[in-house]
């Protein structure tokens, strides 16, 4: 670095989160589906293959960690890119660089974030260079790439899911934030309120919440050299009133959105709705939970429902907030309001409590598969009628033990 990169690091003010990023793996707080010592990645990790591949969750979950922490492990060069700011010519730089380190014997790891805001054109010029080995890319997406990365990339790298932290692994991040605080520059009296309202604050958002942490300890007030948390001062920062919404208030609020959508009033399953929003609550969720109304409530009394509630799933997952609100309503009001039936869950419930309490029949012989060379001799297939040569036909498809069962209630 010259003269002018060393006085522009040393005047810069670096963000408590960036300062505390992991710098080891085993620093690393939760993805444990994908972060486990039995996982697919560390399978990979460990026999010494690099590959390319495309982090997909919420901000502030760890996608751009992840991505260097393993960068490091590898011993590769690491280059990493914006897709706001940069473009097909930052692309060919990247080749340039990635040959040269091909010829030293070293593998080059090309980090994209925001990945989803390349072009079709600027996704296409990564094609050659992932397909034949020049760079290996790892990119960082908030957005489902299903939608929003084109099929030929996908194709060519894995998807890894990674989700919001959880409260647990956000208070042990906060609790961090905290001390490199008071260490380095003075104490503070820190209430246990104080903590549970940046976790609830901060949504699984590990940025946030230690930027939460750095603006709430700075703008506090100092008394006797200790800096004063308050939880009106906390408020103002985040320019919100915080909605009590704990695990517990996760699935209440879930259970009685799901029940008002049931009893079929609309105006108190949309009051729940907000309510879900307002606390930042997951749209794909919400949605989740329509699915299930529209399939165990309403049933084949309307059909459709069904279909509006997977479409609003597919938008709020498009969109993305504030607008997914906007089809999560449109599909309350159209579930809530729809007829109702529960007569296919009842159905297959009770028929799964059959099999699980030892009625598990094999299918009567004409039903049986005739396909195969030798089923004749078995006597499979013998006595079936084809339904379309003669529909009139009454035939037995239950098993002989439960020929009269119904499942179905008139």
């Amino acid at each position: 670095m010259d003269l002018f990169d060393n006085l522009k690091e040393s005047n810069k003010q670096i963000p408590l989160a960036e300062i505390l990023r992991p710098k080891t793996l085993d620093e690393y707080l939760g993805q444990t589906n994908v972060m486990s010592e039995n996982s697919a990645l560390f399978g990979l990790l460990n026999s010494g293959r690099l590959f390319s591949v495309l982090f997909w969750g919420p901000p502030g979950c760890g996608k751009t960690t992840l991505a260097r922490l393993l960068a490091d492990k590898v011993n590769a060069d690491f280059i990493e890119l914006s897709a706001v700011t940069s473009g097909v010519k930052d692309i060919k730089d990247v080749v340039t660089k990635a040959n040269e380190n091909l010829l030293c014997g070293k593998k080059t790891i090309l980090f994209l974030d925001e990945i989803h805001r390349y072009s079709k054109t600027q996704q296409d010029a990564l094609l050659p260079h992932v397909e034949n080995g020049t760079f290996y890319l790892m990119g960082s997406t908030t957005e489902n790439p299903s939608f929003q990365v084109i099929p030929a990339l996908l194709s060519r790298v894995r998807v890894m899911r990674l989700s919001a932290l959880d409260d647990e692994n956000i208070e042990s991040i906060i609790a961090k934030g905290f001390h490199y605080l008071k260490e380095n520059y003075s104490d503070a009296k820190v209430q246990r309120d104080i903590i549970e309202m940046i976790i609830n604050f901060a949504r699984g958002d590990a940025r946030a919440a230690l930027n939460l942490v750095e603006d709430l300890f700075f703008a506090s007030d100092i008394k006797d050299g200790v800096r004063i948390l308050t939880a009106k001062r906390l408020e103002e920062l985040a320019q919100t009133t915080l909605i009590k919404y704990s695990q517990n208030d996760h699935y209440d609020m879930a259970s009685a959105f799901q029940k008002s959508l049931r009893g079929s009033d609309k105006n108190a399953a949309i009051y729940w709705l907000a309510k879900m929003i307002t606390a930042g609550e997951d749209p794909r969720f919400i949605a989740r939970r329509l699915i299930v109304c529209a399939a165990e409530d309403v049933g084949n009394a309307d059909p459709n429902a069904l279909t509006v509630a997977i479409n609003a799933h597919r938008a709020a997952e498009l969109l993305g907030m504030p607008e997914a609100r906007i089809p999560l309503a449109q599909a309350v009001e159209y579930v809530a309001t729809a007829p109702k039936s529960n007569r296919a869950i009842c159905a297959i419930d009770e028929a799964i409590s059959d099999i699980m309490a030892g009625k598990n029949y094999a299918p009567p012989m004409h039903l049986r598969d005739a396909h195969y060379k030798d089923a004749s001799k078995y006597g499979f297939g013998k006595g079936y009628v084809y339904t379309h040569d003669n529909p009139d036909y009454k035939q037995q498809f239950m098993p002989d033990e439960l020929k009269d069962k119904k499942y179905f209630k008139e």
